[in-house]
């Protein structure tokens, strides 16, 4: 046998050798992940994730503890030990939602709300095909609703509302047969809503308000058949509400309110007998309401263009909250007011159309009443005595009309009333010393623009809780009360403002609206009424100094003295006032300088002290400088903000003078002696002359002739 044979068959031993090592070897493989292992390290995936955790929600989330189905917000099935439920709710979290979670397979029920997850939803949600709940609302998430949630076919909840969300509402919305809940409220989306809408067969809820839709509500809601909420309000819908909305017999909320939609209201809406809620504020719907559904409890067709006269409540009528306010609404009160089933309202507001007469005298079968809103109609006539009949009243407000007469005794009974606003009327008489001293509750008291007269009662400083104090524009004299620093929320002593004044019915909340002067311009506050401390005796007949009292009231933010016949000076300490916004004095009697105080006034916008007789050189170095010249014209001062500088006049410098003689006032007698003495030598020096020296006398006799003859 040949050498090369040998090596060949030498190579092929070996490779032999070397196959049966290889199978007599035994194999170390990496053990399998079985689903507990990955429901875990998905787990820590999505806490590794989440960047901020205030209330320690995740802390037992840890690679130490292998029993995760004991950690906080999870829960497992007892037979298989996976993931069913997540439930990290109202912690606060911040991070981003780990595509992890799609490794969670066994999980039912996601619910994140009230946390500040951002970035985009994970389209790995997509993968888990048992998923019944996603709340995911009231977080920061962005981007499109991702297209694989609709592998999700057996979901029953959908809330994705409250977030950043954009694009549009997709087609495939449709294929969610098993959806009862649909939210995808207070986001960026646009577009039109789809008509898949319509193959929700079991939707239950759907919430689209507060974002940009466009067009037609579609007719093919009305094959929702098992709809209670309809919620749409706040886009820009277009068009008529859809026929067949009747169909929808199970609906018990329709609030389309915010909208650009027209027409009237369908009959077949009176004729759902579960409707509870009918909100279709802010639109341009028009038409006549001959009468209001029995089982309504809330009804708000403000800011619309209805008309006709106001209808009647029946007997066995529930409802809670009634507004028609802003529309077209004349005629009587009467039919409203007197008809016989009021006695479960809570909110009236008829404020803003165009009703005349007088207010009849019907309200003492308004028992449930808090909320009354007349203002800006044409109401004649006094204020009827019943309405101190309303024992739970809380806001009254009947301005601009054309009311007459004095504030009626009967009023005092309104114990728990906090809000009464009649300016822009004809009343008249003395302001009641019982407003202080019986309305004790009272934080806004407006009465301008009318025609009270006489002194301000010093009971008003009874009204310590009160905020908005208005009297202007009346024929007020005497002096300024000097109580008012008894006012305990103005001056700083009550400290539980309220950043909105607003009043609950049950799951309705009304925010009160005023209409105010502040900073010199007229305008309504409502969010932030609670915040707004105002005093305002304006252009009326007060005299006498302005009491240094008014400046303890620390946290006043307007104060309007204007137009009165106050004398004296600016009180000193007026820079205490440090949360003053609005200051106006103007047009008035007062003298002696701008107080150096006012340089601590560090918020002002609004600054006026023209007209009066003030003098001197403005305060430097502070907020004043910022007006122009118009705020102080009609005075004798001078610095800037003004054209004219202050003249520098010198004064003698007697300083030296009183250090030399001991700063005493004595005569100067060696001043006076030698004065006395050149006087007496020089006088006798010349009449001894003329005595002595004819020639000298003949000259000065004859100069003395021609003096005498000129």
């Amino acid at each position: 046998m040949s050498a090369k044979w040998l090596l060949f068959l030498r190579s092929f031993l070996l490779a032999i050798l070397m196959h049966l090592a290889a199978f007599s070897t035994p194999i170390h493989k990496a053990p399998a992940l079985n689903g507990t292992n990955v429901d875990r390290l998905a787990l820590l995936a999505i806490k590794s994730m989440i960047k901020g955790d205030p209330q320690g929600l995740l802390t037992s989330w840890n690679h130490s503890s292998t029993d995760f189905c004991q950690w906080q917000g999870v829960t497992c099935s007892p037979r298989h030990q996976r993931v069913t439920h997540l439930n990290l709710l109202h912690g606060g979290l911040i991070g981003t939602l780990s595509p992890s979670i799609g490794n969670l397979s066994f999980i039912r029920v996601i619910r994140l709300f009230n946390n500040s997850f951002s970035s985009q939803i994970p389209p790995e949600i997509g993968r888990l095909f048992r998923l019944r709940q996603l709340r995911l609302r009231n977080n920061s998430f962005t981007g499109n609703i991702p297209a694989t949630i609709m592998n999700c076919s057996n979901l029953q909840v959908l809330n994705l509302g409250n977030n950043n969300l954009v694009g549009k509402i997709p087609d495939w919305i449709g294929s969610f047969s098993m959806l009862s809940f649909l939210a995808l409220n207070d986001n960026i989306l646009h577009g039109g809503i789809p008509l898949e809408i319509g193959r929700l067969f079991r939707l239950q809820e759907l919430y689209l308000y507060n974002n940009s839709f466009t067009g037609n509500i579609p007719a093919t809601i009305k094959n929702c058949s098992n709809l209670q909420v309809l919620s749409l309000g706040n886009n820009n819908l277009v068009g008529k509400i859809p026929d067949g909305i009747g169909s929808l017999s199970m609906l018990t909320l329709l609030s389309l309110h915010d909208n650009i939609l027209q027409g009237g209201i369908p009959p077949e809406i009176w004729r759902l007998f579960r409707l509870q809620t009918l909100d279709l504020y802010k639109n341009s719907f028009t038409g006549n309401l001959l009468s209001i559904h029995p089982t309504l409890h809330t009804l708000d067709l403000s800011f619309n263009n209805f008309g006709g006269k106001l209808p009647s409540l029946t007997n066995g009528s529930a409802l809670k909250i009634l507004d028609l306010s802003d529309n077209y609404f004349v005629g009587s009160l009467h039919n409203l007011v007197c008809s016989n089933g009021v006695n479960t309202t809570e909110l009236v507001d008829l404020g803003y159309n165009q009703l005349s007469g007088v207010i009849p005298e019907c309200w003492e079968k308004w028992s449930s009443l808090k909320v009354l809103y007349l203002d800006s109609n044409n109401l004649s006539g006094e204020i009827p005595r019943t309405l101190g009949s309303v024992p739970l009243l809380q806001l009254l407000a009947m301005s601009g009309n054309m009311i007459s007469g004095s504030l009626p005794s009967s009023l005092m009974n309104l114990s728990y009333l906090k809000i009464l606003e009649l300016e822009k009327n004809n009343l008249a008489g003395i302001i009641p010393p019982w407003i202080g001293m019986k309305l004790t509750m009272l934080k806004i008291l407006n009465l301008r623009f009318n025609n009270f007269y006489g002194n301000t009662p010093n009971q008003l400083c009874y009204l310590s809780h009160v905020q908005m104090l208005d009297l202007s524009h009346n024929n007020l004299s005497g002096n300024i009360p000097r109580c008012f620093n008894n006012f305990s929320v103005i001056s700083g002593k009550e400290t539980n403002l309220e950043v909105q004044f607003s009043f609950s019915f049950g799951k309705a909340t009304f925010t009160v609206y005023e209409l105010l002067v502040m900073k010199g311009r007229e305008g309504t506050y409502a969010s932030f009424l609670g915040l707004v401390t105002l005093l305002d005796l304006s252009s009326n007949n007060f005299s006498g100094q302005i009491p240094s009292e008014l400046t303890a009231l620390h946290k006043l933010k307007s104060l309007n003295l204007s137009r009165n016949q106050l004398t004296g000076q600016i009180p000193n300490k007026i820079g205490d006032m440090k949360s003053l916004e609005s200051f106006d004095l103007s047009v008035n009697y007062l003298s002696g300088e701008l107080p150096m105080s006012l340089s601590g006034l560090n918020f002002l916008s609004s600054f006026n002290v023209s007209y009066n007789n003030l003098t001197g050189r403005v305060p430097t170095g502070t907020q004043i400088q910022s007006f122009n010249e118009s705020s102080f014209i009609g005075n004798k001062l001078c610095g800037a903000p003004l054209t004219n500088d202050c003249v520098h006049v010198h004064k003698p410098d007697t300083t030296s003078d009183q250090k030399e003689d001991g700063g005493s006032h004595k005569v100067d007698w060696v001043l006076i002696i030698s004065i006395a003495l050149g006087f007496i030598i020089g006088f006798w020096g010349i009449v001894v002359s003329l005595m002595l020296n004819r020639s000298w006398r003949i000259t000065y006799f004859r100069l003395l002739r021609k003096l005498i003859k000129v």
